[in-house]
């Protein structure tokens, strides 16, 4: 995948595509018995919401996002990486290629479409998926569980400041971008108060609880 293409491609695969329904045919990729399929073939996943509390699922041949009308807003990204990415790769070391693909896409891409969106801060996980980064952002209008009808009827109110958790991993060549929304701070709104350090918390336990229902196919065997 060209890496100029990456951030068209990202709009997409992090903040959802054309709506579906968990139950409806149509997708890039498969659902069957209650698992989903990515096109490629990477990686399959259980289907993460149910279709009794507004569960949808969108897809495009790269990614898949998993929504409900409560709390679940996760996105699932793969990329084969081109030549240019495995050189990034070599020669910046997995820690500080997989922050540099934040900085120079994720976040880029959010700061795009969230103007003011900043990172606030990010950790390298050594024993996770050989070494996988987890950043923690900051979107200034960017929730997906803001309450559309509150926000017309009080319009001097700020928007919610989202809060996105995304972690990163190379496996086979393919990077995974896996992604999350803190929805409480949109579904608490004045209520809520938390310190970043327990919504850090939080978000990693999420995203590394989806990195383990990721199913991945077997090792292809090397060329002989």
């Amino acid at each position: 995948m060209h890496s100029r293409l990456l951030p068209a491609l990202l709009a997409c695969s992090l903040l959802g595509a054309a709506v579906l329904s968990a139950q409806t045919p149509g997708l890039a990729g498969k659902i069957e018995n209650g698992t989903y399929a990515s096109p490629t073939g990477e990686f399959k996943v259980p289907v993460l919401v149910l279709p009794e509390l507004g569960g949808v699922v969108t897809d495009t041949e790269n990614a898949v996002t998993f929504h409900d009308d409560y709390n679940v807003h996760l996105s699932i990204a793969c990329f084969a990486q081109d030549a240019a990415q495995k050189w990034e790769l070599e020669t910046r070391g997995r820690r500080d290629y997989l922050l540099y693909f934040f900085n120079e896409i994720v976040l880029a891409d959010f700061a795009r479409r969230f103007p003011g969106a900043k990172i606030e801060s990010a950790r390298f996980v050594p024993e996770l998926q050989d070494g996988a980064l987890i950043a923690y952002a900051l979107l200034p209008g960017g929730s997906s569980f803001e309450d559309k009808n509150y926000v017309l009827a009080n319009p001097a109110t700020p928007r919610v400041t989202a809060k996105r958790g995304t972690l990163l991993f190379v496996r086979n060549s393919h990077l995974f971008i896996l992604s999350t929304e803190l929805a409480e701070r949109a579904t608490q709104r004045s209520t809520y108060a938390q310190p970043p350090e327990k919504e850090n918390a939080l978000l990693a336990d999420r995203l590394t609880a989806l990195t383990g229902r990721l199913i991945f196919p077997p090792p292809k065997p090397r060329a002989s």
